[in-house]
């Protein structure tokens, strides 16, 4: 399989980058760039390389560089804004502050037509622009294939050693027919074939699942949510009913979701343990407010339920995970970093007697899951759901959890989300929820005129979830889910609407 080596430098959109060469059909990894070797590259044997921004100036005395030795292996390199003032300077060009202090901003820029990168693109075209630096003069053997009208060098080529450079950002919705771009280097630069496809991961994984467990058994944490029920899918088709998915319920699930997920795993070849724990998790939850305090509760508690039930099975040769890419690799802005993120279950290997670690969706980002679960047959509701956070609604209740509190908001959510599919607008909105505030108002149609909740309806429209904007729901049909609230959720005397973006606000509201 061809492969595209990516080298982060610090640049908030690096992962942004590795989605658009996997959405080319060519498979790639990132590196934080101060930890691959030219030997290491070498192993790794990419027909390409693509360095990525960074936020750093390329004259910073703690600036993030390359190996230059890396540019004579023969391989095509691409650098991305900050990274293509890097190869400039390492072949001998001139960097200068630029005159316009802003960071980024969609910028008319003039595009060599004639150019490999840039064939069938408008001579016009605006792009995502960092404007922070301006190369001044270029090395001798490069020439000049892209220019705005404060950048003289907006991009650039040099053919005969295989370096280009880009100014702006190609991987990012603002620069039209980026991806195109991405695409042009891949496939007439790099010689791509296209042969990254989820229907040869699943025959080929399915099949190093088998040769790897042998006659073994194998256990999975099934939440029920994209990652761990497309995992299930595969180690199903690769294991049958040598497989043990334990589903624990700790009853604060969307209305109905406990038993969706059962009725679509109960009818697999596998072991399915559906392990009702409500009480339990309620039990520790009684008092709570601190929405870290109720994520550590219930990650304690479901670690306690798992391991429990894991232990009746006695000693297990394999534990299954639903990793995936991003959980892996969380590429932040000081490029010599990379943090591990915790698993979504939070089990710790260490607390199971398990021989061995299996999590098959591991080099996968979340669109190719979904496009794997496709592969493998299952229902478009359960590849399409949405990202649910692993405490459930607890997180969705602002104060005290209590057994009534999740009723009402089980039954307000549920009238949402329904009035969104009915008017087959959700599909165009990434997420979308509601919140019980712990704040009260004055119901007046009572005649004891008694305080009721106030419920939040969230809306966001996003491709990374690092940004979001609040979804622009009509203004009738917002109208519509309120009526339908209030006349059959009794509790709630008042909904709202959240039209805040992120920045400032997080998706979620604890």
């Amino acid at each position: 399989m061809q492969k595209i080596l990516i080298l982060d430098l610090g640049g908030p959109y690096t992962q942004h980058v590795a989605r658009r060469v996997r959405e080319c059909h060519v498979y790639c990894e990132v590196f934080p760039a101060a930890r691959m070797t030219v030997e290491a590259v070498r192993a790794f044997d990419p027909i390409g390389i693509i360095l990525s921004g960074g936020t750093a100036g390329v004259s910073s005395p703690n600036a993030p560089r390359v190996d230059k030795a890396l540019y004579a292996l023969g391989i095509p390199v691409l650098g991305i804004c900050y990274a293509g003032n890097l190869i400039a300077l390492d072949h001998g060009g001139t960097v200068e502050p630029g005159e316009d202090s802003r960071c980024h901003s969609r910028t008319l820029t003039k595009l060599d037509t004639d150019h490999v990168l840039f064939r069938e693109h408008p001579e016009d075209a605006i792009t995502w622009m960092c404007n922070g630096e301006r190369i001044t003069s270029l090395p001798e053997g490069f020439t000049v294939t892209a220019s705005t009208a404060n950048c003289p060098v907006a991009a650039f080529a040099c053919e005969e050693k295989g370096l280009y450079g880009v100014r702006f950002h190609p991987e990012v919705p603002y620069t039209k027919g980026g991806v195109e771009m991405v695409r042009q280097f891949l496939y007439r630069v790099c010689g791509a074939v296209g042969d990254w496809h989820m229907e040869t991961y699943a025959a080929e994984t399915i099949q190093s699942i088998r040769e790897r467990v042998g006659d073994g058994n194998v256990v999975l944490a099934l939440s029920g949510g994209v990652d761990s029920s497309v995992a299930a899918a595969l180690l199903s088709n690769a294991v049958g009913s040598r497989l043990t998915c334990i589903f624990v319920d700790h009853g604060m699930l969307r209305k109905d979701e406990g038993d969706q997920v059962e009725a679509i795993f109960s009818r697999m070849d596998l072991n399915f343990i559906r392990v009702n724990a409500r009480e339990q998790f309620l039990s520790r939850l009684a008092g709570v407010t601190d929405p870290e305090e109720k994520r550590h509760i219930i990650g304690e508690e479901f670690l306690k339920v798992f391991e429990a039930e894991a232990a009746r099975m006695g000693a297990v040769d394999f534990l299954a995970q639903g990793t995936i890419y991003p959980d892996v690799t969380e590429l932040c802005h000081n490029y010599a970093d990379v943090l591990q993120s915790p698993h979504k279950t939070g089990i710790h290997p260490e607390h199971i007697r398990f021989k061995e670690l299996l999590e098959p969706l591991r080099p996968l980002f979340k669109e190719e899951v979904r496009a794997l679960g496709r592969t493998m047959g299952l229902p478009e509701t359960l590849v399409n759901r949405q990202p649910f956070p692993g405490p459930g609604l607890a997180i969705r209740i602002i104060g005290e959890i209590t057994p009534e509190k999740i009723r009402i908001l089980q039954e307000a959510d549920h009238i949402f989300r329904s009035h969104l599919e009915s008017a087959h607008i959700h599909d165009h909105i990434t997420q979308y929820f509601a919140v019980l505030t712990d704040t009260q108002t004055i119901d007046i149609t009572g005649a004891d005129r008694s305080p009721k909740y106030i419920l939040a309806l969230r809306g966001v429209t996003t491709d990374d979830f690092m940004t979001a904007k609040w979804a622009r729901l009509p203004y009738e049909l917002l109208d519509n889910i309120s009526h339908t609230i209030i006349q059959n959720v009794p509790e709630i005397s008042r909904v709202v609407y959240d039209i805040t973006s992120k920045p400032p606000a997080t998706i979620e509201w604890e």
